[in-house]
Order: C-alpha cells, then sequence, then structure tokens
C-alpha cells in the first residue's frame, strides 16, 4: 500500500491541523488561575475530554461552541472554583484564536496538488471558519458535527461522509482517513473499512491528552509525527512511482 493508491484525503482538524491542545489550555486560564494547588497541563486536557466526551454523547445537536461553555461549566463544578456564564460563553468563542500548527498550512498547500482535500470535524460552522483561514487552503468538502447533528465517534459521522463524497464520485477505497485521534476518528474509521493514516501529534507525550483513551489499538496503515512527515512521504512515493 502507497501514499499515490489514493485520491482523497479527509482530516480530522482539531488535534491534526490545529493545536487544540494548547487552545484548550489558554482558553480555560481565567478558570485554571483559581484552581488551587495547580493542575498539570496533561491532568487539565484529560479531564476536559471527559466533560466533552459526555457531553457529546448528551446533547449531539449542540452547536461546538455552545457545547464547550457547558465544559468549562463542568470544569468550574469539578474543580471547586467560581465562574460566571461569560466566562463560559468566551471559552466557546475561543476556537477562532486556537492556532494551527506550524506546519499544517504548508502540507495542505502541497497535497492539495495531488488529493481531494476533505474536513470531517467535531465542529460548528461559524468556529470553522476561522480555523479555515489559519489552515490557508480552500478544502474540496467541509463535513461538520453541526452538519450531521452528532459527534465523531458516531458512526453517523461517518456514514455521512461516505454517503456524500460518494455522491460525488469518491470511492471509499481512494479516501486515506488523516487524523490524530484514534479514539475520535481511526477506531470508528476502521469500522467502516477506511485507510487510515496517524498523523500522531502527541508522539513525545504520554496519554492521550484532550481525546479518550480508545481502548483496543485501530489498524493503521501509515504513520507520521507530523503534516510535514506526510507531505516528504509523499513526494518519495510519487518519485519512486
Amino acid at each position: 500500500m502507497k501514499l499515490t493508491d489514493f485520491d482523497t484525503l479527509t482530516f480530522d482538524c482539531y488535534g491534526t491541523l490545529i493545536d487544540w491542545e494548547s487552545g484548550i489550555f489558554e482558553g480555560l486560564r481565567p478558570l485554571l488561575e483559581r484552581v488551587q494547588p495547580a493542575l498539570s497541563r496533561d491532568q487539565v486536557l484529560e479531564a476536559h475530554a471527559r466533560h466533552e466526551s459526555s457531553q457529546q454523547k448528551y446533547t449531539p445537536a449542540k452547536r461546538y461552541q455552545d457545547l464547550l461553555a457547558i465544559v468549562y461549566k463542568r470544569l468550574a463544578e469539578e474543580w471547586g472554583v467560581p465562574h460566571t456564564h461569560e466566562e463560559c460563553v468566551a471559552y466557546g468563542r475561543s476556537i477562532r484564536h486556537w492556532p494551527a500548527f506550524a506546519d499544517s498550512a504548508e502540507a495542505l498547500r502541497y497535497l492539495k496538488q495531488h488529493y481531494k482535500l476533505v474536513i470531517l470535524s467535531n465542529v460548528d460552522n461559524e468556529s470553522f471558519t476561522h480555523s479555515n483561514t489559519k489552515l490557508q487552503v480552500t478544502f474540496d468538502a467541509i463535513i461538520t458535527a453541526e452538519d450531521v447533528g452528532s459527534y465523531k465517534p458516531s458512526p453517523r459521522n461517518f456514514e455521512y461522509m461516505i454517503e456524500k463524497l460518494g455522491e460525488r464520485g469518491i470511492a471509499k477505497e481512494k479516501i486515506l482517513h488523516t487524523a490524530e485521534s484514534l479514539f475520535h476518528d481511526h477506531k470508528p474509521a476502521n469500522a467502516f473499512g477506511l485507510t487510515s493514516c496517524w498523523i500522531y501529534r502527541r508522539h513525545a507525550q504520554p496519554g492521550f491528552g484532550a481525546t479518550m483513551d480508545p481502548g483496543t489499538q485501530p489498524t493503521i496503515a501509515f504513520r507520521f509525527n507530523s503534516m510535514a512527515e506526510l507531505a516528504q512521504a509523499h513526494r518519495e512515493a510519487l518519485a519512486q512511482s
């Protein structure tokens, strides 16, 4: 199997292209300044993952920025610190400030020359417009949780994506699903027979950070530690073909 066997890359965005862990940690700073004793970065991210996953299960149709406002409230309650509704809302809106990884835009510009590029993300449409500006590329399709009415790892999101891309003549066998999260992306991608490419952004860190533990390890066809590595591997595969 080679990278040149595919004609479409479907991307998770947050954690893969956008540095959501830095964005989450920075957005929670007003809350974290009140927490005693101070929490480590991974303690914060793991608590966030737990509340986010739970809230997505109970309110699957809620816009992501509104869902994050509830996550902020739940974290404040768990940590026993005061908070205001305005702070909750501001945290939900902080998505627009989350930075892109330094290599994302350049890698996407290169890959756009060789693939259709598709977003499959647990986000709302308004918030993604701000992230898309940072990624500096025109995607061939953008599919959000708001479009589908559910959040990954729900199979509905993958069913929807495969159906909509199939209507455009894109065969499932030609899709390479490219993501960081084993829990949100690679396990459900396996269930649908999609080939997976793992962008392992947390390769130098223990644990799963802002994503839940997937339990069993999904099957991964390709693994790279960055988008830059993926782009370089494609150049090499192209040269050999």
